[in-house]
């Protein structure tokens, strides 16, 4: 087998073209084992297989920077540099990390999990080089899967054009970031061979003349325009042209408009070209002879400045379960039989309670639309999109976006739920605060994957919504503890919005099931236990998926003889005044939170009760303040944190034996 071969980039530059593709078979039969028996991203690494192999025969990694935007396409590039043994693991406790990693190998720069971002890198990367201090040769940013949907892929773009930095940029164009790509940029996408095709409607197999006229004389533009030869040359006739007496500047500005008008014609260079990036291609982004020669010619280029390498790949290639979903072309994928594919995904658990309940209100309320972020699928928004595809709004990879645009239909009359995931609220903050709160706009944010999320690590991990959105001025936070719950509190949200906007927090995974009588309403906390003698027990306030866990301690405290109240807090910001009077009477507070201690919302809790009865002992138990890595389940690592019934029924067992 080719693969055991390959321990470092080197040792593919002895392959013949034959042998490398025997070896791009291997590699996905190897990552589609490595995802069955571990989940993980599947099909957009299925569809780097000969892009990565020809990045490390053509760039001296790491020498050269290969920068990967996002990091779930780099599993090639792991397996390339040596880490095949480490799959065994994948995203396990031990593990390889399902993103690049700085702590597991001198090829990875960047642990970047998170879109759009890579440019940014690239050009930081760029300016130290020339500087002086970084001796990086080359700077390669591999941008893709729906990444250059996000405004800052925008922002670097336009000043790496301005300063003229020495950056070759990959742009691998597979059509979609989870779902299908929301961009101009890929709406007429081209084929491998630069006919263009649409996402409604794929090209025939015969296709008319002037489609194959125009096939051809794209390829052999791309072709010329990769060659530095061809470049020199016209950039010296240009200049005589432009000297010629009288008739100079007209024949100059003639030659621009046919080159101008052939561009707008046959490729999307304009875009990019007008930010002063050179653009060339389309390349087949599967064919390691095509792509080989044009990043070698890119390199050449890019000695007057950053060159865009426009690369066409399948996502999920190679696999058929992974070509044949419409979906997300198995984009991620559980545990599942590699001979027969996982199956359909399908909204479950809070996720699921979400999906079915803002149908309702959508079917009561025509005010109510939806808006995600490119994830239809994972936030349940595909059957609200089939049963209201006027009111649904999919607007990329675009965070900040996604929210300030919301806030305009705020304004014009609509109830917005914007459902994103924790962690990617985080990059539109800014527009939280100031588009939507100091507006007082009827927004209502969805949060799933709120609190501890598993194996995809630190990026991906819900932890710091609560604490920073209990500081936005009239935000409100809530928190279910149970699907009911969470229906509850959609319902709730149309009216509460009517003063501002409402964040709702629920986390990945099983939901909690109760009766219909064992729920809350508004802005109210709900006691689900009472200790009979409050000022010798102990109160425990949980939020969210914690109240379980609190009920557990509760249990075996109670087999000990010690008596607990139990409140469900449900509403994180303000917090219940009856609630908090009800904790100020017991002898022990114990709080318990899935997002950060510091500055969480026990914090909060912990100061009201102290200052109504200051002889009450108060433990605060939430996450540490730092990055938690990828090692565990969200049950293990919340027990790691204490956060399990035994760590709650120790800080009770704590607090009333203190003196």
């Amino acid at each position: 087998m080719w693969l055991e071969r390959i321990r470092e980039p080197g040792d593919l530059d002895d392959l013949s073209y034959e042998d490398l593709a025997a070896l791009a078979g291997e590699i996905r039969d190897f990552i589609v084992a490595a995802v069955a028996e571990n989940a993980g991203h599947l099909g957009s690494n299925l569809g780097a297989v000969e892009l990565t192999l020809a990045l490390h025969r053509v760039f001296d990694s790491p020498t050269d920077a290969l920068l990967w935007d996002t990091g779930h396409q780099a599993y090639v590039h792991k397996l390339v540099t040596g880490r095949r043994a480490g799959f065994s693991q994948l995203r396990q406790t031990g593990g390889l990390s399902g993103y690049p990693s700085r702590e597991e190998s001198r090829h990875d720069f960047v642990e970047n999990s998170h879109a759009s971002t890579i440019l940014s890198y690239a050009y930081g990367l760029a300016v130290a080089r020339d500087l002086g201090v970084d001796d990086h040769r080359h700077i390669v940013a591999v941008i893709g899967d729906g990444s250059m949907t996000g405004g800052m892929a925008y922002e670097a773009l336009n000043n790496l054009g301005h300063s003229g930095k020495r950056v070759i940029i990959i742009l691998n164009d597979n059509g979609r970031s989870y779902a299908p790509t929301i961009s101009n940029l890929t709406a007429k996408r081209p084929t491998a061979h630069g006919t263009l095709r649409t996402d409604e409607s794929e090209a025939s197999d015969t296709p008319p003349l002037v489609s194959r006229i125009g096939d051809w004389l794209s390829h052999t533009l791309t072709e010329i325009r990769l060659n530095p030869t061809y470049v020199r040359r016209q950039r010296k006739l240009e200049e005589f042209v432009r000297d010629v007496p009288l008739v100079g500047t007209p024949a100059e500005k003639a030659v621009e408009a046919i080159k101008a008008a052939a561009r707008e014609f046959l490729q999307p260079p304009a875009f990019f070209e007008a930010l002063g990036v050179r653009y060339v291609g389309p390349v087949d982004g599967h064919d390691i002879a095509e792509l080989e020669p044009a990043l070698r010619n890119a390199v050449e280029l890019s000695a007057e400045g950053p060159i865009v390498v426009h690369v066409l790949t399948q996502k999920g290639r190679g696999y058929p379960p992974a070509e044949d979903d419409d979906e997300k072309n198995l984009h991620d994928a559980p545990v599942f039989d590699p001979m027969v594919g996982p199956p359909k995904a399908v909204p479950t658990g809070y996720t699921q309670t979400f999906a079915e309940s803002i149908i309702k209100l959508a079917e009561a309320d025509p005010r109510v639309v939806a808006v995600t972020a490119a994830m239809p699928g994972p936030t349940g928004l595909l059957p609200f999109q089939e049963r209201f595809p006027d009111r649904f709004f999919d607007v990329g990879i675009a965070e900040q976006h996604a929210v300030t645009g919301a806030a305009g239909m705020a304004m014009g009359g609509m109830r917005p739920f914007v459902a994103i995931y924790s962690t990617f609220l985080n990059r539109a903050w800014d527009q939280v605060v100031y588009d939507v709160a100091l507006h007082r706009l009827p927004v209502v944010f969805c949060l799933d994957r709120a609190g501890i999320t598993g194996p995809d690590g630190a990026s991906h991990h819900g932890v710091y919504d609560m604490a920073m959105l209990a500081r936005v001025p009239g935000m409100r936070v809530l928190a279910p503890s149970s699907a009911q719950e969470l229906e509850v509190m959609l319902s709730d949200a149309m009216v509460l919005a009517d003063s501002g906007p409402v964040a709702i927090r629920y986390p990945r995974g099983r939901a909690h099931q109760v009766d219909e009588l064992e729920v809350g309403s508004g802005l109210a906390g709900r006691k689900v236990r009472t200790a009979a003698d409050p000022a010798s027990a102990a109160c425990i306030i949980a939020i969210g998926k914690l109240v379980a866990t609190a009920q557990k301690a509760a249990e075996e405290l109670a087999a000990e003889g010690i008596d607990v109240t139990v409140w469900d807090a449900r509403c994180c910001c303000p917090l219940d005044p009856e609630m908090l009077a009800d904790a100020a009477a017991h002898r022990a507070v114990v709080t318990a939170e899935d997002g950060v201690r510091t500055g969480g919302i026990g914090m909060t809790i912990a100061e009201c009760v102290g200052t109504a009865s200051p002889g009450v002992g108060v433990s605060v138990l939430g996450l540490p303040t730092q990055f938690i890595s990828h090692a565990g389940t969200p049950d293990e690592l919340l027990a790691k944190f204490e956060l399990d019934a035994a760590g709650l029924a120790t800080a009770v067992r704590e607090l009333l034996s203190a003196p």
